[in-house]
């Protein structure tokens, strides 16, 4: 018998593959939080399915997700990347990624991690969502704008209320599995 999915992953085995196993599970990670901070950034105005066909790009070209790694990374290592096929070649996205390694480093200096910074947005539990189709999915909250505003005050690039929204989705912040998915919170 197949699974019911949620339809937005059902274009190739890598987009069934990343909901099945990833979009929507709960990370505390910082490693893990930095890296979908990171992609999340660079989807902004393309599809996701182009930033996963480039993940393994991003791992190489962004020391794995190393903050301390990316955050000192020279302005010309930055422009190199311009050349990279093996990510979006985006001069401000790929500046943002130090950045955003510089902002985020001094976030978890301030909070322990990034983890408890961002998790104290939903009082560290997961909003489960109980939608029924697409339709219903929002873009963008309440919660997406407040978290945006605030890192946007906290030296952030690339992280307005809709990139934000999908980012807490992919970590798992807010579960949006369709009623019907096999991945609703209610068949958890």
């Amino acid at each position: 018998m197949t699974q019911s999915r949620c339809p937005w992953c059902l274009a190739t085995p890598q987009y069934i593959e990343y909901h099945d196993q990833e979009w929507g599970v709960p990370v505390h990670d910082d490693r893990t939080l930095f890296e979908f901070l990171i992609l999340e950034g660079a989807q902004a105005g393309l599809s996701w399915r182009t930033v996963l066909e480039k993940r393994d790009g991003y791992k190489s070209a962004f020391h794995n997700f190393d903050v301390a790694a990316v955050s000192n990374m020279s302005d010309a290592e930055l422009e190199a990347l311009r050349e990279n096929p093996g990510i979006i070649r985006n001069r401000l996205k790929i500046a943002s990624t130090r950045s955003n390694a510089l902002a985020f480093k001094k976030v978890q200096h301030e909070f322990g991690s990034f983890s408890d910074y961002l998790w104290a947005f939903v009082n560290h539990a997961p909003i489960l969502n109980y939608f029924k189709s697409m339709d219903e999915v929002p873009t963008r909250t309440v919660l997406s704008d407040a978290i945006s505003k605030d890192m946007k005050k906290r030296g952030f690039k690339f992280v307005g209320s809709t990139i934000i929204y999908a980012y807490i989705q992919a970590v798992g912040m807010v579960n949006d599995h369709l009623m019907s998915c096999f991945k609703a919170p209610n068949k958890q």
